[in-house]
């Protein structure tokens, strides 16, 4: 297989007239298709069901995005045999024809961009950008992980020994459970998915309750590109009726998780266990979050920092596993800094994601909610300086909120918001400012602005983190580029779009011949 070497997807430039008219009309058309009801997929037979989830569009709870049929444990179980028939052909095709596929599906999804986008500007309340972005994420990990499998598939460097022929391949585990999250529900679903798949696994698709539309056209998309019947499963449904059950499964033989330190943590204490029948350990693959912070220390540049600190905090909402959800900043240039976090956050409009406003809305109900208590609780742990209430408009919005002043051991500073709340602190001096930031049992994404090699070097070696970033934020991973993930609740720091990632999914298999 001849292939061009591995390249991020360019994000679309919407200053440019011919974008933002495609992406107008990719919204109309999308537009045109909402409401309708969308079947599980087990085996390749499209099932309805009686019950139905319903996805709204958070940004106009009156639309309605899609219908989704809902599995019950039957359908479930039916789903995992499935995928543990199809496994038992699907393992031993080629790693170059199963990257085939991923690199397929990944020419179709460059192609139709703009209507990807659509789909998560409704379902998700992403505005053209991050809609934009999530697309082209997908786009890169299909293509990257189809390289990665291909470097796998070929000769393993070992130590030679004469008289004997030693091979090492990586093979694949079974019958993998992906449960997604809803914030990145195209990009990080199909991630998970197709480095799964690609390694020579089968999945069982669970797609998060509040973003299944997308992962139904992404279920359509493998379709297209010739997927074979059963190496991939759709099964929405509720974490209390299937959840359970797909991960205790006896023939589940690993679990992709991203999502809540909640979630993650049960999932885990789940699988230690094994079910009658397994002959296996299931191996967790899990991403949970971060409260994460950017550092800015006396020497650095306080425009671009203040930037980087509003971008960080308020992108999608905050809605991002990798938002920079805390300010810490030397006593120096606190009172700079946080004048100019104001004024940017003041300077951010909240409306519907498709009419590209910078701020959309809030995911659903649950999330509305849990902010608006978080709003409450930093108005008693610092002081409101902009934001702090619901937004106007027919769906879930709230604006952008800074509280500064807050001490250390706050809640707003110690505790997952996931929405568009700033907790903005001081430090008396930058390794205090480090000790801050550490203080928390996440450890995903940091920044640090400075201009002063000797901290940052400091910063290098103490800042407990997996995506640390100097002199930009601390959002925005690349795959190939950042490869993703944390330490501590944060997860199994499992670098997505790293060279590592789709070890996760093989084992290593060692064959010797003497001669």
């Amino acid at each position: 297989m001849t292939m061009v070497e591995y390249r991020n997807e360019p994000f679309t430039d919407f200053s440019q007239e011919a974008n933002r008219k495609a992406m107008q009309e990719a919204l109309e058309r999308v537009g045109g298709q909402l409401g309708r009801t969308y079947p599980l997929t087990i085996n390749g037979e499209k099932i309805t069901t009686d019950k139905l989830g319903t996805s709204i569009n958070p940004g106009n709870t009156d639309q309605v995005v899609g219908l989704m049929a809902q599995a019950d444990s039957t359908l479930a179980a039916q789903a995992i045999a499935a995928a543990d028939a199809a496994f038992q052909e699907w393992q031993y095709v080629h790693p170059d024809e199963r990257a085939g596929y991923l690199f397929k599906a990944s020419a179709i999804m460059r192609r139709r961009k703009f209507d990807y986008a659509a789909w998560l500007v409704y379902e998700a309340g992403k505005n053209w950008a991050e809609a934009d972005a999530d697309v082209a994420e997908a786009i890169d990990f299909l293509e990257f992980y189809g390289r990665e499998m291909i470097r796998l598939g070929g000769p393993q460097p070992l130590t030679p020994l004469p008289g004997e022929d030693n091979r090492l391949t990586y093979i694949p585990l079974g019958v993998g459970v992906v449960i997604p999250p809803w914030n990145f529900p195209l990009a990080i679903m199909a991630g998970m998915t197709c480095a799964a798949i690609v390694s020579g696994n089968t999945v069982v698709l669970k797609p998060a309750s509040t973003a299944p539309v997308i992962a139904a056209k992404f279920v359509e998309l493998m379709e297209e590109v010739g997927l074979p019947a059963g190496v991939l499963n759709f099964v929405p449904g509720s974490g209390s009726e299937i959840g359970d059950f797909i991960v205790d499964h006896p023939r589940t033989r690993f679990v992709s998780f991203t999502g809540s330190r909640d979630v993650g943590l049960r999932i885990n204490e789940r699988i230690a266990k094994p079910a009658e029948g397994q002959i296996w350990m299931k191996r967790l693959i899990a991403e949970m979050g971060g409260k994460d912070g950017i550092v800015v220390d006396q020497s650095a540049n306080l425009e671009e920092a203040a930037t980087a600190i509003v971008q960080s905090a308020f992108g999608f909402q905050g809605q991002k596993c990798s938002a920079g959800s805390r300010a810490i900043v030397h006593q120096a240039v606190y009172d700079e800094v946080l004048e100019l976090v104001i004024t940017k956050t003041k300077q951010l409009a909240v409306g519907p994601a498709d009419e590209n406003f910078a701020i959309g809305p809030v995911i659903d109900a649950n999330a509305y909610g849990k902010i608006r208590e978080y709003l409450e609780v930093g108005k008693a742990e610092g002081r409101l300086v902009t934001g702090g209430d619901i937004a106007e408009g027919n769906g879930y919005y709230i604006q952008p909120t800074v509280f500064a002043d807050v001490e250390p051991t706050s809640r707003v500073m110690l505790e997952e918001i996931f929405g568009p709340v700033l907790a903005v602190c001081k430090a008396d001096d930058f390794k205090q400012a480090i000790d801050i930031f550490n203080n928390t049992e996440y450890g995903l994404t940091g920044a640090v602005f400075s201009h002063n090699r000797e901290h940052l070097e400091y910063a290098r070696q103490r800042m407990h983190c997996g995506n640390l970033y100097f002199n930009r934020k601390c959002t925005g991973a690349l795959v190939g580029v950042h490869p993703f993930g944390g330490f501590n609740m944060s997860g199994t720091d499992s670098k997505a779009g790293g060279r590592d990632y789709l070890l996760l999914f093989t084992q290593a298999k060692l064959v010797s011949e003497k001669w």
